[in-house]
């Protein structure tokens, strides 16, 4: 493509990804994106101390940046499960994700993304009302804000095993959802695709009329294999499925299916971390080259 990617979408990355919470400052790994022209975006998530996050707050507020929150790290650090079948737990999944609402709409976020609970294979449709119900609930409250609630698709069986995906399962819970709410929407990542055994082409087209925010990444679905499963190695790690061929067929999808808008722009963030010992700088400039890289490939 000759025209550069920010003008079809706002490039993003994920905080807590880019500079994992035990090796980086939250203030200086912030302030580092907020400076970086790059992006157009940020996502971030919980922020314990109320000091930190009225400085992070206003840093957003200076950056002009798109602010995104993932409320997935109060569920999967915390173990609980939107769609679980005792209502007591459910009920704490949701209090959980209206409190991200809150906290969203505080630092400058237009909704939330989240993700489903465990499931087991022989309660699936209960667990899927009980989706539905926690979904609906959370998208009454953002819609008094004014809000949007995306759930992301990940991996039904290798890593996370979460109840949605794959694809499919991901298309009829959109179409139930879509029946009574217009605030919500799909999050769907690149790098989740070979833990579902789907293609890019398979996942966007199915999902089309339902994806509102993209993610992209890497993914090492060979077992055995370090960093195997839903860890998002860097691009190029060893026996991973996706590098520069892969994001720029990914692209070229996005481009057919009409995902380019330079209007009203998607936002695309990349959840990439670094592995043990790496550099989370680098790791950032690797991917910035990838993209670069893939996006360059992309005919116009």
């Amino acid at each position: 493509m000759k025209d550069p990617i920010q003008k079809y979408f706002y490039v993003g990355t994920i905080q807590w990804m880019s500079y994992p919470p035990a090796d980086y400052s939250l203030l200086d790994s912030v302030r580092a994106i907020c400076c970086d022209e790059y992006f157009g975006a940020l996502e971030v998530t919980q922020i314990a101390g109320d000091e930190e996050r009225e400085k992070v707050r206003k840093m957003l507020a200076q950056s002009h940046l798109k602010v995104c929150y993932g409320a997935q790290p109060r569920l999967l650090g915390t173990g609980l499960n939107p769609n679980d079948l005792d209502e007591e737990g459910r009920l704490k999944a949701e209090k959980t994700l209206m409190e991200a609402l809150d906290e969203a709409e505080y630092l400058g976020a237009a909704g939330i993304a989240f993700l489903a609970g465990k499931w087991q294979p022989e309660t699936r449709e209960e667990a899927l009302s009980q989706l539905l119900k926690t979904t609906r609930n959370l998208c009454d409250y953002a819609e008094s804000k004014g809000m949007m609630v995306e759930l992301e698709v990940f991996d039904y069986d290798m890593d996370k095993k979460a109840l949605i995906g794959p694809a499919p399962l991901a298309l009829r819970f959109a179409q139930e959802m879509r029946t009574t709410h217009h605030n919500f929407g799909l999050l769907v990542d690149l790098s989740h695709f070979p833990t579902t055994y789907e293609t890019s082409r398979f996942v966007i087209q199915t999902l089309r009329p339902y994806i509102t925010h993209f993610h992209i990444g890497n993914a090492v679905v060979k077992k055995g294999c370090e960093a195997y499963g839903d860890q998002h190695p860097r691009f190029g790690f060893p026996e991973s499925a996706n590098d520069v061929e892969e994001l720029r067929d990914f692209f070229t999808i996005l481009k057919r299916e009409g995902f380019f808008d330079s209007i009203r722009p998607y936002v695309l963030s990349f959840e990439v971390k670094p592995w043990t010992g790496e550099d989370g700088e680098i790791i950032l400039a690797n991917t910035k080259r990838v993209i670069n890289r893939a996006w360059a490939l992309v005919e116009d």
